[in-house]
C-alpha cells in the first residue's frame, strides 16, 4: 500500500469514527424521546376512556348550536377549488353555516371555478382580496376574516366558530357537528388529517401517509391528555369567536389587520399555539362514525419529489425556524418539551445527513479492504460503550419501523404497512433536501428578503368522484 492510499484509508477511518460518535449521540437522545411518546401513548392506550370514539351517523345532519364560517384561502387554485367547494355543500347537510372562500383579483381562473362550481347557494360567499396576489395565505385569511366582521356587523349575529380548510380538502359529513359540539367547552379543536393514496405509484405521497398517520393517532393524541399547547393542522380546526377576537386584536397591535400573522409561512401551527398561551384551552378528536371511517379531512399531498421538498421547506421555515424567534420558549417544562420536538427539524436533518454520509464511508471502506487486503491499516478496537451504542441504536430503529408499520396497517392496510417501512429512507431523504432550502431561505428573509405565499400545487383528480357520489 503506498503513502497516498494509507494516508486516504487514516484519514477515512478517523472520519468514520468521528461520524460514528456524533450520529450515535444524536440517535440515542432521539430515540429515548421517541421511546417516551410510545410510553404514553400505549399507557393511554390501556385507558379506555382514550380508545377512538365513535359516533353515530345521525350526530350530525342537523341544526348546529352556532352559526359557523369555514375558511378556504385560494391563490391560483381553478383545477380543484371548485369541485372542494361542491362537494363541502354536498357534504354538509345542515344549514347555518358560512363557506368563506378568498380568491384574488388577478386570479380570475379561480374565481370562475368557484362561481360555477354550484348554483346559487345562500352558504356560499366568495370574497375578492383588494390586493393582488400572491401576498401569503395569512394575509389572505386575514381579508376573509375583515369580511366575516363586516358579515355579523350587518346581520347583527355573532359566529359561534371559524373552521380553517385548504383548497383540495374532502370533509366529512359529521366534521361541522363535531366541531360545533367541542367549541362549546374549548377554545381550539382539531381533527385529524388523512392522506389519500393516488392511483398508482405513491412513493413520496405514501411518506405523507405514513408520517401524518403516526402523528395524528399517536403524538397528538398525546399531547392532548397531556394538556399542552396543540398546533393547528390548518384543516379541519375550529376556533371559538370569542377567542379569533382576542387575537385579532393582539394581531392588530402588532401590525395585521387580523388573527393570522402575515409574515408567518405556518400561521396556523402558530395559531394553535398561541391559544394555549392566552390562557385558552384545546381539544385534538379522533372519533369515527358508525362505519368506522375517521372524522377528520382527506386530502391529496404531493407526488413528486420536488414539490414534497419544496411544501416540507415552507414546514420546517415556519415550524422551527420563525416559530424560535415569534415563539420563543415558554411555559412548563412538558411545553418546552414539545416546543423541542417541533422544531428539532433543522438537527434531525443534519444527524440523518451525517448517518448517509457514514454509510458512504463505510462503503468506501469496505472496497479499500477488498482491494488492499491485510496490507490496509486498521482503527484501534471500539470501545464497549460505542459497540453497545451501536446495538442500542440498531434496536431502536426496528422498534420505529416496527411502530410505523403498525401506524400505517392500522390506517390503510398490511401492503401500505410493508411500503411504509421502505419509504422512511424516501422521507429521510426528503427531510434533509427541504431542511437545506429552509435554512437558506429563513437566512435570506433574516437579510430582509421579501415573504411570499410559497403555495403547493394541488392536483386531486379523485375529488371529482366524491362530488358525483354525495350529490
Amino acid at each position: 500500500m503506498d503513502g497516498v492510499g494509507a494516508t486516504l484509508a487514516q484519514g477515512l477511518l478517523l472520519f468514520e469514527r468521528e461520524l460514528l460518535v456524533f450520529a450515535l449521540f444524536w440517535f440515542l437522545i432521539g430515540m429515548v424521546d421517541e421511546l417516551v411518546v410510545d410510553a404514553l401513548w400505549f399507557r393511554l392506550r390501556l385507558n379506555p376512556e382514550h380508545h377512538t370514539r365513535r359516533l353515530a351517523h345521525d350526530a350530525g345532519g342537523g341544526a348546529l348550536h352556532g352559526r359557523l364560517a369555514i375558511f378556504v384561502a385560494c391563490w391560483q387554485e381553478a383545477d380543484v377549488i371548485g369541485a372542494t367547494v361542491a362537494q363541502m355543500l354536498a357534504t354538509w347537510r345542515e344549514a347555518d353555516y358560512v363557506l368563506y372562500v378568498g380568491c384574488y383579483g388577478n386570479d380570475p381562473a379561480t374565481v370562475a371555478a368557484v362561481a360555477s362550481a354550484v348554483e346559487h347557494d345562500p352558504r356560499l360567499r366568495v370574497v375578492i382580496h383588494d390586493r393582488h396576489g400572491p401576498t401569503t395565505k395569512a394575509d389572505c385569511l386575514n381579508r376573509i376574516y375583515a369580511a366575516l366582521c363586516a358579515d355579523e356587523e350587518r346581520a347583527g349575529r355573532r359566529f359561534h366558530g371559524i373552521i380553517l380548510h385548504d383548497s383540495e380538502d374532502m370533509v366529512h359529513p359529521l366534521e361541522l357537528a363535531l366541531i360545533d359540539r367541542a367549541l362549546f367547552e374549548v377554545d381550539f379543536v382539531q381533527l385529524p388529517v388523512r392522506p389519500e393514496l393516488p392511483q398508482g405509484r405513491h412513493w413520496v405521497a405514501g411518506h405523507y401517509a405514513d408520517e401524518f398517520t403516526e402523528a395524528h393517532a399517536r403524538l397528538l393524541v398525546v399531547r392532548d391528555a397531556l394538556g399542552v399547547g396543540l398546533p393547528a393542522a390548518g384543516v379541519s380546526c375550529g376556533f371559538s369567536r370569542e377567542m379569533m377576537a382576542q387575537i385579532g386584536v393582539i394581531r392588530g397591535c402588532e401590525g395585521d389587520s387580523g388573527p393570522f400573522a402575515s409574515e408567518c409561512f405556518t400561521e396556523d401551527y402558530e395559531l394553535g399555539l398561541m391559544i394555549t398561551r392566552l390562557g385558552g384551552t384545546s381539544r385534538f378528536l379522533r372519533c369515527r362514525d358508525a362505519d368506522g371511517q375517521l372524522i377528520g379531512t382527506r386530502s391529496h399531498f404531493p407526488n413528486t419529489l420536488s414539490t414534497a421538498v419544496r411544501q416540507k421547506t415552507r414546514w420546517i421555515h415556519g415550524i422551527s425556524l420563525q416559530s424560535w424567534d415569534r415563539l420563543g420558549w415558554s411555559g412548563g417544562m412538558v411545553e418546552r418539551w414539545m416546543a423541542l420536538r417541533d422544531r428539532r427539524g433543522p438537527l434531525i436533518a443534519v444527524v440523518l445527513f451525517a448517518a448517509y454520509l457514514l454509510i458512504m464511508v463505510e462503503g468506501a471502506l469496505a472496497l479499500m479492504r477488498w482491494y488492499y487486503g491485510s496490507a490496509m491499516p486498521v482503527m484501534a478496537a471500539q470501545p464497549a460503550w460505542l459497540r453497545y451504542g451501536v446495538m442500542v441504536c440498531i434496536a431502536g430503529s426496528v422498534w420505529r419501523a416496527a411502530m410505523r408499520f403498525m401506524f400505517t396497517t392500522r390506517e390503510y392496510g398490511w401492503r401500505e404497512g410493508g411500503l411504509a417501512v421502505l419509504r422512511m429512507p424516501l422521507a429521510n431523504i426528503v427531510m434533509i433536501m427541504a431542511a437545506r432550502r429552509a435554512v437558506m431561505a429563513y437566512c435570506h428573509s433574516l437579510a430582509g428578503g421579501h415573504v411570499a405565499w410559497d403555495k403547493t400545487e394541488h392536483l386531486a383528480p379523485s375529488i371529482l368522484a366524491r362530488v358525483k357520489a354525495v350529490k
